[in-house]
């Protein structure tokens, strides 16, 4: 039994010229951009993913964490590197099955966590951390070179059938990485399983919902999204563009966070400078300096329609490429809104302690799907998409 004292403090960012937690804020010091709240859900820590594929994992965490919180059960840290560790056995499970015609990598989607939370439960951060380096961060590139590699060499079969002992090596592999799981922790005096914690918790996986919107799909209806990380086929929900918008912002304003996966490989996106936009004007006829004023000064942005969001999925110029936690609702001096994003690249790589400010414009351009309670979606559109309270 590994025994824990948690006490856990939820992030508070103070940074004197973005004011994270403040009513009116900018990205940055030199940046004319003036943002008022509207809406702010305080989330735990900002965490640091690192040299890791895992940003599903500490994005949905969380979220899961926020869940927590609005629950009234207080603040937890939960362990991403137990929910990596369980992803990567159903994986490697769905991959030898598939004969390796499937995606085996470090990626994956918010449903992942909670499918892992209904079969394997859930840890406290400090109970397993995973095997963290001394600078307590985590490096993941040889363990999943090594983990695909060994399946790979079992699936050669030289007799001709697959040998008994992958799943025992497989599982040896990730106690010698991550560490071996613990059957029983202590946590605020009382003993817990994984399972138990999850009661403990009172978090219901049922509870939650993935949601998408694109035309490749009919609307209303369950579909499986085409994307890599999508590698345990899900299905998520499909509604019309605005009711995607109106879904995520009525989650935020009722007091609910949203779990976001979002392609972030734009020039317009850039975390150095906190923000994530679409100027209405195309990027590449820009200036190097209007390039750079971009991210000083609010401009008008491009409207963002159904069939211009589809054609950037289809033309594979919007990949799944990142997981974040939308916390909050910000608008402009020119009533331009903002989505507050908690990311999981750390706290000194901006000037807003690891969160940024993503236009509306490029949520509705560059978002992949987004994970909310289903009681954060309004009554109307619950009954479009015959999901039930």
């Amino acid at each position: 039994m590994k025994t824990i004292s948690l006490v856990i403090t939820a992030a508070m960012v103070a940074v004197s010229c973005t004011g994270v937690f403040a009513q009116e804020r900018t990205n940055k010091k030199e940046s004319n951009y003036k943002f008022t709240v509207v809406k702010e859900i305080n989330p735990t820590s900002i965490k640091d993913q690192f040299k890791s594929s895992t940003c599903w994992a500490f994005s949905t965490q969380s979220f899961l964490e926020s869940e927590i919180m609005r629950m009234g059960k207080g603040q937890v840290e939960l362990s991403e590197m137990y929910i990596v560790r369980c992803n990567y056995i159903e994986k490697a499970i769905r991959y030898m099955r598939m004969i390796g015609k499937t995606n085996f990598g470090p990626g994956g989607e918010g449903h992942d966590v909670l499918n892992c939370i209904r079969k394997y439960g859930i840890v406290p951060r400090a109970a397993y951390p995973g095997n963290l380096e001394a600078d307590g961060k985590p490096r993941h590139g040889e363990m999943d070179d090594v983990l695909k590699s060994m399946l790979d060499a079992a699936l050669k079969m030289p007799d001709h059938k697959l040998s008994k002992n992958w799943l025992p090596a497989f599982t040896a592999a990730l106690d010698a990485y991550l560490g071996a799981v613990p059957e029983k922790f202590d946590y605020n005096g009382k003993s817990y399983t994984p399972k138990s914690f999850v009661q403990f918790l009172g978090i219901n996986p049922d509870d939650y919902v993935a949601i998408s919107s694109f035309t490749h799909h009919p609307f209303y209806q369950p579909f499986v999204l085409e994307v890599p990380d999508n590698w345990a086929w899900e299905l998520m929900h499909n509604v019309p563009l605005n009711e995607f918008v109106q879904i995520t912002d009525n989650a935020i304003n009722t007091g609910y966070t949203v779990g976001w996966g979002s392609d972030v490989s734009e020039p317009t996106f850039s975390f150095k400078n906190a923000l994530a936009i679409v100027p209405e004007k195309d990027w590449d006829k820009f200036r190097k300096g209007e390039k750079d004023s971009a991210f000083i000064n609010p401009g008008k942005e491009r409207a963002i329609t159904q069939a211009y969001r589809q054609e950037a999925f289809d033309n594979l110029s919007t990949q799944d490429d990142h997981g974040m936690q939308l916390t909050g609702i910000v608008k402009d001096q020119n009533g331009q809104q903002y989505y507050i994003v908690k990311n999981s690249w750390g706290s000194e790589g901006n000037e807003c302690g690891g969160y940024f400010y993503c236009s509306k414009s490029y949520f509705e351009y560059k978002t992949i799907s987004i994970l909310v309670h289903k009681n954060a979606i309004p009554k109307a559109l619950a009954q479009k998409l015959k999901i039930t309270p």
